[in-house]
């Protein structure tokens, strides 16, 4: 799907830097998958203050539903963004060159009371992108069927998975698992 569609975006994937999109490219095709409508933008908290306060601030307003911000180093995009929305935030914790992005994660992380970032794993955009779904699909049956579709093909690959695992050591003579 591209990123937007007739009735507009409903997700906001903004990250600091353009530097930050090879990670967050993973948002936006799980939200393709779903065939979800996004924005993709830079928004840096440190470079472009006023642009980003601006971009929280009005973000409800133009029909977005939940924001995804990715960010590396000190990672306040998606803090600062949840300060100023009363959407759902969803931080993405970049890595950078150090760190391995332990800073990232810490930084969105540790919100103040009052003030929630749901955080996914470093480089955890893939499930920032389902999580966006799963907020949606909580006032969207259609989205929610499909939502229920995809763990259902989780399942099904995973216990094929054990399936091929079990037939491989019981081939070597070992076995375990459920098929017991």
């Amino acid at each position: 799907m591209s990123p937007t569609s007739p009735a507009g975006p409903v997700v906001g994937i903004v990250m600091g830097s353009d530097s930050d999109w090879p990670v967050m490219e993973a948002a936006a095709q799980a939200l393709d998958e779903f065939e979800i409508a996004y924005e993709v933008d830079v928004v840096s908290a440190h470079r472009m203050p006023r642009e980003m306060i601006a971009y929280g601030e009005q973000a409800d307003g133009r029909g977005l539903k939940v924001i995804i911000a990715g960010a590396g180093g000190a990672a306040h995009l998606p803090g600062m963004l949840a300060s100023v929305t009363p959407l759902p935030v969803i931080g993405v914790p970049v890595p950078l060159k150090y760190l391995d992005g332990m800073d990232s994660l810490l930084s969105i992380v540790q919100m103040p009371a009052g003030v929630p970032v749901a955080t996914v794993s470093v480089a955890g955009a893939r499930n920032a992108g389902l999580l966006a779904a799963r907020i949606l699909a909580t006032h969207d049956e259609e989205l929610l069927g499909r939502m229920r579709e995809f763990q259902q093909e989780l399942n099904d690959q995973a216990t094929e998975k054990g399936k091929r695992l079990r037939a491989k050591v019981e081939g070597a003579g070992g076995g375990f698992g459920f098929g017991k």
